[in-house]
């Protein structure tokens, strides 16, 4: 009775506050409750000034805070039924699958291999927009690279490797068995690597549901749980075991071993370049170690039960590193340093968890070690648009800087420059030949001495518009692709909203005008020639490349925001990183080596100690080797203000 009273007062409200809410998002308000209302309105008046990154840490932390929330409670949208087994006992899977079965002891399909992606923002059909504007004049005339454009010293190409590492780990599609075929226009024939090229579409598959009818599989499992080591199907995890003391097969020379094909043996081998492969070879070391760690603490463990916790071991110290050493890197300010390192210890930091243990919830303690799982009423997927802000090949070079490591470094331990390798031959089949070719330690330490790309517009590496696909096993494609003009329709094929309608969905205050966009004036006037002077065209890969960047940030803010929600789900949503991140799954050992590892820098040094302390002089490992290490700051990071 006293809600129906209530109804009305709160329709005056609401209509009173559409006063100050951007039209766009007056629909969107109406459906809100009071609170969140309330809410969206901080949210949106800080939007209004653009200022929440220059607010004091303490003050943009809770604008984040309060935004998650909001896309918590609006932006998670399940697609398709899982199938609905019985509900599985957790005490009868204290370990990571091969599949990703039995995480979620409510739905044992949930976050397996071949479940559906999610949804952040409802999807819009592009069908008869596929190519308006066609793909490769957008790939050749506003994402093609002129001429390389780095990141600096914020971020090297062991940073760039990791991402593609983690995508490896993550998402995939499964594709149908029909082709599509793109054509060069006239207009930018003779300026394309390929005139035309074939390739599968992402296979559509009935979700059984009303609204989305179809929804697109991932054929990777979305937890974080090292399947780039270990695959996604008991089959490739089988091929990577060696079945004796819980280990990992790796090469004598410290790189991954081969098959009779040439083709490396690991848990994801497709379209790699031996960047992701190094990084693969560092990690199977750290299972293996993690193995002998465990084997000499408790003799009596069998290889299944050394092999189960060394997985759940390494899988949390990559989402570890990912956390609050990557993530830190890529977002450099004090706001998103906090807030990183506030996911994994809480508000109270690392020093009273590792006394006290995780106390409160998940502001105070952080989301790893909560009492339970918390899906915020969604079953857990990664999700489209999750996969489109992660198109970064722009953070790959033109050439691959080899170093020599046989000489004495210099002072800021810089290695001399040897040997300029075209990217091409890095990838793929080649690439693997070259890794073996180079080595283990000259392969990390000149990644980590050269620059990566940056993510702006022409900085697409031109290499990549004439490129070899591999079959899910690794193998060649006989068509070539164009992966820029490919990105592109993609993200029309899969139904992602274009960049104003993206913002829109993420409550983000939409462009009105290329102004709004960025200040290079001669990426507005291509702009409107490519897009009809139409802002509502722009797609979301090109909006995200052109958008101006937040100080420190190696991304867009409309990227970030969508990472801000989905960073945040990776950990909270896995039994594995909640409920079960405790002692009895992970042994006190292997709790003990999660704990005590806080980055990349960690993990190799337990490895290659020498490599380290002879040529790395930044504080992270994700930086470039030879700038200065972090200078510290006596003022607590809560206290700070923005630099």
């Amino acid at each position: 009775m006293l809600s129906q009273l209530l109804k009305p007062i709160k329709a005056v409200f609401k209509s009173e506050l559409q006063k100050f809410i951007h039209k766009d998002f007056h629909e969107l308000v109406q459906r809100m409750t009071v609170i969140d209302t309330f809410l969206f309105l901080i949210v949106h008046f800080v939007d209004k000034l653009g200022v929440w990154h220059k607010l004091p840490v303490i003050l943009g932390l809770l604008y984040l805070a309060i935004r998650r929330h909001l896309h918590q409670e609006y932006n998670l949208i399940n697609v398709g039924r899982t199938p609905v087994g019985v509900r599985s006992n957790p005490v009868d899977f204290p370990y990571r699958t091969a599949d990703g079965k039995y995480n979620d002891p409510f739905n044992e399909a949930v976050g397996a291999r071949g479940s559906f992606f999610g949804r952040n923002i409802q999807p819009i059909d592009q069908s008869n927009k596929l190519l308006s504007p066609d793909p490769m004049v957008v790939a050749t005339k506003l994402l093609a690279r002129r001429k390389l454009i780095d990141t600096g010293k914020q971020f090297n190409m062991i940073a760039a490797s990791w991402i593609q590492f983690m995508i490896h780990d993550w998402i995939d599609h499964l594709e149908d068995t029909k082709q599509v075929e793109l054509v060069a226009p006239r207009e930018v024939a003779s300026e394309c690597p390929l005139k035309s090229f074939k390739f599968f579409k992402t296979k559509q598959v009935p979700t059984g549901f009303f609204q989305n009818k179809t929804g697109l599989i991932n054929v990777r499992t979305p937890w974080w749980d090292g399947s780039v080591l270990y695959g996604s199907n008991a089959e490739t995890l089988g091929k990577v075991r060696t079945y004796k003391d819980g280990k990992l097969k790796i090469a004598d020379d410290g790189l991954l071993l081969h098959d009779n094909d040439g083709v490396a043996i690991s848990g994801d081998v497709r379209n790699s370049w031996a960047g992701v492969s190094t990084l693969q070879a560092l990690f199977i070391k750290e299972h293996n170690a993690v193995c002998d760690a465990l084997k000499k603490e408790d003799p009596d463990l069998e290889d299944e039960d050394l092999y189960r916790h060394a997985r759940l071991v390494t899988s949390a110290v990559i989402a570890k590193v990912h956390t609050i050493d990557w993530t830190v890197e890529l977002l450099k300010t004090d706001t998103l340093l906090a807030g990183m390192r506030g996911n994994w210890y809480g508000l109270l930091g690392k020093k009273f968890k590792d006394t006290f243990g995780h106390v409160g919830g998940a502001i105070l303690g952080g989301l790893v070690g909560l009492k339970k799982p918390d899906n915020h009423g969604v079953p857990y997927s990664l999700t489209e648009e999750f996969t489109s802000v992660y198109r970064m090949h722009s953070l790959l070079p033109d050439d691959f800087h080899r170093r020599d490591v046989s000489v004495e470094p210099d002072h800021d331990k810089s290695p001399p420059l040897i040997e300029t390798v075209p990217m091409g031959n890095m990838i793929g089949l080649k690439g693997e030949q070259a890794s073996k070719e180079m080595g283990f330690t000259a392969l990390l330490v000149s990644m980590g001495h050269q620059s990566s790309g940056a993510l702006e517009l022409w900085n697409y590496p031109v290499w990549l518009r004439d490129l070899i696909a591999h079959d899910m096993d690794g193998k060649d494609r006989p068509d070539h692709v164009d992966l820029a003009a490919l990105e592109i329709y993609r993200d029309r094929e899969r139904k992602i909203a274009r960049y104003n309608d993206f913002r829109r969905g993420l409550f983000l205050i939409p462009i009105s005008k290329w102004e709004d966009l960025t200040d290079d004036k001669e990426a507005i006037e291509v702009l409107r020639d490519v897009y009809d002077d139409d802002v509502e065209k722009l797609d979301i890969l090109v909006g995200l490349m052109a958008e101006k960047k937040i100080k420190g940030f190696a991304i867009s803010e409309t990227a970030f925001v969508i990472f801000l929600l989905m960073a945040s789900r990776r950990l909270e949503a896995d039994k594995f990183f909640t409920s079960h991140f405790n002692e009895e799954t992970y042994t006190k050992k292997g709790l003990e080596w999660v704990n005590s590892t806080e980055s990349l820098k960690d993990v190799i040094e337990r490895h290659e100690p020498e490599i380290s302390k002879k040529w790395m002089n930044s504080s992270s490992a994700f930086s470039v080797w030879d700038s200065p290490p972090n200078t510290p700051n006596p003022i607590p990071i809560y206290l700070r203000l923005p630099r």
